[in-house]
């Protein structure tokens, strides 16, 4: 859920950061935060000019790296997380002003987490990222498989067609909360409910 107190202020006079600047990206950012926590704007909402790409990668293990440098603050990948955007295949960070590209080896959020949580007295099943999304598995937001170097990875997805990559740990949590059966293939399938919604996994 968008926290709107959080989200940039359009009356507040930011610098507009340089072109891929990842420093000025990140102050301008921080100064346009009308709060502390951390919140997903409405990129949806803006269309900047595009300005080339960035040297910044996330890699498949989701480490950032950026001129060759591992990114090590995980406030900084916070942030820059929340900026994240997917047009026609490739991945940007995105303010009102710039767009620019990054490249991304698989997709740019990992889930560590899996709860149990009630909401309106139903139980649903809810997923964190490494950068505190919050995400309820639903029609919207479906864990799926998919092929990535020759291994079968789970995945949900997120938002504006970014997924997360769902890291093993928190995977074999997320199977002990449903069942696994064979079906008449022997292939062996995970059913999965998430308040009304039933999801069917092939593992």
């Amino acid at each position: 859920m968008i926290n709107q107190n959080n989200l940039p202020n359009p009356t507040k006079k930011v610098a507009i950061p340089d072109d891929k600047n990842l420093m000025g990206i990140a102050q301008y950012l921080k100064d346009a935060q009308t709060g502390h926590k951390r919140s997903i704007p409405p990129l949806e909402q803006w269309h900047p000019k595009h300005c080339g790409a960035m040297d910044l990668k996330v890699k498949a293990n989701g480490e950032w790296w950026h001129e060759g440098q591992l990114i090590k603050r995980q406030a900084m990948i916070d942030l820059f997380s929340s900026v994240l955007w997917k047009e026609e295949g490739k991945f940007y960070l995105k303010t009102p002003v710039e767009q620019i590209e990054i490249e991304v080896e698989d997709e740019p959020l990992f889930v560590n987490q899996v709860d149990r949580v009630e909401i309106d007295g139903k139980r649903y099943i809810q997923l964190t990222t490494t950068t505190q999304d919050i995400v309820i598995m639903d029609q919207s937001h479906p864990v799926f498989m998919r092929e990535y170097a020759s291994e079968l990875r789970p995945y949900v997805h997120v938002r504006f067609g970014i997924n997360a990559l769902i890291q093993r740990s928190a995977f074999f949590h997320l199977i002990e909360m449903g069942q696994l059966l064979e079906n008449d293939k022997n292939e062996t399938i995970l059913t999965l409910q998430s308040g009304d919604f039933h999801l069917q996994l092939g593992t």
